[in-house]
């Protein structure tokens, strides 16, 4: 017989029907599969029978040898390992039972591969190989997998959310149900109270969200505990806690498995997260080190969105207090004002104004222009307020104030080497009996006012004078004017005339154009004018990049500070023969 029917050997009979030579391998494989492949050597059929037992002994699969009638003729030593119930003389009502199976099957605690052979005559032979080894290995590699890829999709999602509530919602949602069937994030408690979230597993596999909050003396003392920094996360009573919460409704303590594990935080934990499911699925060790490294990630996108929350609430402080003020209300004159800082997303520049009401019942008020822009140009505008916060006090000349300023700042600049210096216009108004107003203005080396007659005239004052915080005795200009009632000063920042649009984006507005747009705007209230300036400058600007724009207008309301009321149709830039109508 050939090297293939080696496998229709019986060693158990001892008779072979096959001449008295036959072929063996050479070399003693390892699988049966090797056996009829391997070269092959006559040997006589009684050495054969005999080296059997040896050869099967060194294959790899275990092999079991049954007659025509179920009998069971030889078991391997191998097969005798996996398959301790499978006995010589047997029958083969039990090898049946195995190959009925699926050919991945677990017996006796381990995992096989069973796989059947028809001989000739009616025999059988079964294959077993012990595959616990290399599926356990499989399977670990796809379950390592499984985590990994949840846990890219935990930075993803994890990764943009930068409000602490959208981050704190897409932690528990994407806890369910990879983790759990109930995930709930209790965030540190802030004044007293502690917010939390909650997701539960919908039928539809989407998880549905809620939050609510709780004083700090209500939270389940293992979340207090956790807080805290230690790890209850084994705490027996954790489900009742959850319970009387109102976290897990309807079910009972003994139906829920339940764990418990801090968010890392700064320098205590931002958080906690609850993780629960049904009884029947306790967390074993790898996956609460899931739910840990989950925890981990969690903590680190929470704590950047609480610390992104407590910088732009500080920012917000800030920008609030560099923002132009309004100016204080002031007998008989009526302000108006518009800002637009050259970075609108920081809400704050280089231009200023404000006011300051003086004892006598008059007003020092102040339009300028810091170099540079952003924050730093803000920061130089506070400092700027906050010295004429305190001059003013002590003196209310303008071109002498201007010069105290102008001193303050020198030490200012040359103390910090910012080498920072401003523009400004400078005035005090009182107001007359007759519902006018009495003006005096320093200027520091700004854009020269404009007023609006009565008359529909728009006159420009001749007031100019040097930088403010450049040199130690500049020189500042001063003029006086007086305002009747109905008529306006317009003090307004670089940004306006310099502005630069047109066909080409490449033309200045210039004071001449400024001058066009005031024609026929006498008649209009000062908050109406303001507005009216920043608007032109703006159309024509586009959507071009620009400077600050500051605009500071103070009209004299009258006798009693009654503003007359009316409608006023207003020219365009470029119209020739501006159209006014009136109605009072």
């Amino acid at each position: 017989m050939t090297g293939a029917d080696v496998r229709d050997l019986d060693p158990g009979d001892g008779r072979f029907s096959a001449p008295s030579v036959a072929r063996v391998p050479v070399r003693r494989p390892t699988t049966s599969r090797q056996v009829a492949a391997a070269p092959a050597l006559e040997l006589p059929q009684s050495q054969l029978a005999a080296d059997w037992p040896e050869v099967a002994e060194h294959l790899r699969e275990g092999v079991v040898v049954c007659g025509p009638d179920g009998t069971v003729r030889h078991v391997s030593p191998v097969a005798q390992r996996l398959l301790p119930d499978v006995v010589v003389g047997g029958t083969l009502a039990a090898v049946d039972q195995l190959t009925s199976l699926d050919s991945h099957v677990r017996h006796h605690g381990r995992r096989l591969r069973v796989r059947r052979v028809a001989l000739s005559a009616g025999r059988s032979c079964l294959y077993v190989e012990d595959v616990s080894d290399s599926e356990q290995g499989a399977d670990e590699l796809a379950a390592e997998r499984a985590r990994s890829a949840f846990l890219a999709v935990v930075g993803d999602k994890l990764g943009n959310p930068l409000h602490p509530d959208r981050a704190a919602a897409a932690v528990v949602r994407l806890a369910v149900p990879t983790l759990a069937e109930v995930a709930v994030l209790v965030l540190a408690p802030r004044s007293g109270r502690a917010r939390w979230w909650r997701a539960c597993r919908a039928e539809d596999e989407t998880p549905t969200v809620d939050r609510g909050v709780l004083a700090a003396t209500e939270l389940p003392p293992a979340i207090t505990d956790s807080l805290r920094g230690v790890q209850p996360h084994t705490v027996d009573w954790l489900v009742e806690q959850a319970i009387d919460a109102g976290w897990l409704p309807g079910v009972a303590a003994h139906e829920v498995a339940a764990r418990l594990v801090p968010l890392p935080g700064r320098d205590a934990p931002a958080g906690v997260l609850l993780v629960a499911r049904g009884a029947g699925g306790r967390y074993s060790e790898d996956e609460f080190d899931l739910v840990r490294t989950f925890a981990a990630r969690a903590g680190a996108a929470l704590t950047t969105a609480l610390l992104y929350r407590e910088q732009a609430e500080v920012a917000d402080t800030l920008q609030a207090s560099l923002l132009p003020v309004e100016p204080a209300p002031a007998p008989g004159v009526q302000w108006g004002t518009a800002y637009r800082p050259a970075q609108a997303g920081l809400r704050i520049g280089g231009d200023f104004y404000g006011s300051h009401r003086l004892p006598d019942g008059g007003s020092v008020f102040f339009l300028g222009d810091v170099s540079g822009k952003g924050v730093e140009a803000a920061v130089f505008t506070g400092q700027l307020r906050q010295c004429l916060h305190a001059l003013h006090r002590v003196e209310q000349h303008p071109a002498k104030l201007l010069r105290l300023l102008n001193d303050a700042l020198l030490e200012t600049t040359l103390a910090h080497g910012q080498g920072r210096f401003a523009t400004m216009v400078l005035g005090v108004v009182r107001p007359h009996r007759d519902g006018g107003l009495g003006l005096t203005l320093a200027g520091g080396g700004h854009l020269p006012p404009m007023v609006l007659r009565s008359s529909g005239e728009v006159e420009q004052l001749p007031l100019n004078g040097m930088l403010v915080g450049v040199v130690p005795d500049p020189r500042i200009g001063q003029v006086s004017t007086r305002l009747a009632p109905g008529e306006t000063c317009l003090l307004y920042s670089d940004g306006v005339t310099e502005a630069r649009g047109g066909r080409r984006g490449e033309e200045l507005l210039g004071a001449d154009r400024l001058i066009q747009a005031l024609s026929g705007c006498h008649r209009m209230p000062a908050p109406a004018l303001a507005e009216r300036i920043e608007q032109v400058t703006c159309d024509w600007l586009g959507q071009r990049d620009h400077d600050d724009i500051a605009v500071l207008a103070l009209r004299a309301s009258g006798v009693g500070g009654r503003p007359q009321r009316h409608l006023h149709a207003v020219p365009t830039l470029a119209g020739p023969d501006p159209q006014e109508t009136t109605a009072r």
